[in-house]
């Protein structure tokens, strides 16, 4: 590392004012701060108050992401070989699944790199180290069998709309990784959603996943309808373990309770903001179990812990919801924050059956209400302190 690091300060020069690469100095900058350490301060927000930067910050977040990504490829693989009646083993259906996954995740970082380094040298700025986990939830949060070309169109619009145009990271007030899958979402919907997400095998092998199960059948028992399924197995322990059809990153609850376990250890993720959105959805589905006797809406009778293994909801408690960039900063904001994150994901999918998945929105809404949320409480911190000293 001595040697490249030598290369790395001759080569400087080139790319300081008056070199000939002087344009490609935020380029260069990239590559010098992501091999090694900097001393430098930060300037622009998110402000990291403590010894560690940014960069190492958004690593922690990505190896808080490797068990579910590792999970994820297994069980893409696994999904594959139940299609064609296959059995084989964890290291064959990693390796089958790793060929799905990294033309995602290949293509994801190529595309968002481009434009992140493409306004960095028009803007004259750093680039950001952001996009080292936003390149990684991208791929995570889509099914694995979306095609490449809207992939490329769901991270530009992420990485341009959900960033770039606020200024970059620590300046937007969305969550880009989010905001590509909305994207998704509403342009290309049967691609995302439905029981079509799901095709693999020669022949193509598609099945309701666990959400839309219940949102279409009107009348029943949730837990009871998804019992009766004899393609998959939707049972409670089956959906916390991961071995269903879904999101890449988002079936398996296990590896996300460690990746969790690795942000609050760390301190680099808020376990006010989960807790709070575990407690929002646990209360508001208690609520509408109590009325869904009232109802022909099957959605109502989904069992509050079942709620927290369904669909994306815990992955984006963990992973979407304790962005310090789009999420509340203050403590007693992020229990508000986090809470009604969880509350609007259980009314969402209760109330329109017909967008079962409701994390996705809940956390966008909540983007766009935390600095309000934040504002207030501040406020409310310095009510109480004048009130104190007028004493």
């Amino acid at each position: 590392m001595g040697m490249l690091k030598n290369v790395m300060t001759a080569m400087r020069p080139t790319f300081q004012a008056g070199g000939k690469l002087e344009k490609l100095l935020p380029i260069y900058e990239a590559f010098d701060t992501i091999l090694f350490s900097t001393d430098r301060q930060t300037d622009s927000g998110p402000h990291i108050r403590d010894s560690i930067d940014l960069k190492r910050v958004m690593i922690i977040v990505v190896l808080a992401l490797i068990p579910a990504t590792v999970f994820g490829m297994i069980n893409i693989g696994y999904q594959e070989a139940l299609a064609q009646g296959l059995s084989r083993s964890w290291g064959a259906n990693l390796a089958a699944g790793a060929r799905v996954f990294i033309p995602l995740l290949l293509v994801a970082y190529a595309v968002g790199g481009f434009w992140e380094f493409l306004f960095a040298v028009i803007r004259k700025q750093e680039v950001d180290e952001g996009f080292l986990v936003t390149g990684l939830l991208i791929p995570l949060i889509m099914p694995p069998t979306l095609p490449l070309w809207q992939l490329v169109m769901a991270t530009t619009f992420g990485t341009v709309i959900g960033k770039m145009i606020f200024g970059g990271t620590g300046k937007n007030i969305f969550n880009p990784a989010l905001t590509a899958r909305a994207f998704i979402f509403f342009a290309y919907p049967g691609n995302i959603s439905g029981d079509k997400v799901w095709l693999l095998g020669p022949d193509g092998y598609s099945g309701a996943t666990a959400l839309s199960i219940p949102a279409t059948v009107p009348g029943e028992h949730a837990v009871r309808l998804l019992n009766s399924v004899q393609q998959f197995d939707f049972s409670w322990t089956n959906m916390f373990m991961g071995w269903i059809p879904g999101s890449i990153g988002e079936t398996s609850k296990l590896m996300i309770l460690i990746g969790a376990f690795i942000l609050i250890v760390t301190r680099i993720g808020s376990w006010r903001i989960m807790l709070g959105a575990v407690l929002g959805a646990v209360f508001t589905a208690s609520l509408t179990n109590v009325f869904s006797s009232y109802s022909t809406n099957t959605m109502l009778t989904i069992p509050p812990h079942y709620h927290l293994v369904m669909g994306g909801f815990l992955f984006a408690a963990v992973f979407m919801a304790t962005d310090p960039v789009s999420g509340s900063y203050t403590d007693r904001g992020r229990w508000i924050y986090g809470f009604m994150i969880g509350l609007l994901t259980v009314t969402i999918r209760a109330v329109n059956p017909a967008y079962p998945e409701g994390a996705m929105l809940s956390v966008l809404l909540m983007n766009a209400f935390s600095p309000l949320i934040d504002y207030y409480v501040v406020k409310g911190h310095m009510k109480r302190r004048i009130a104190h000293y007028a004493k």
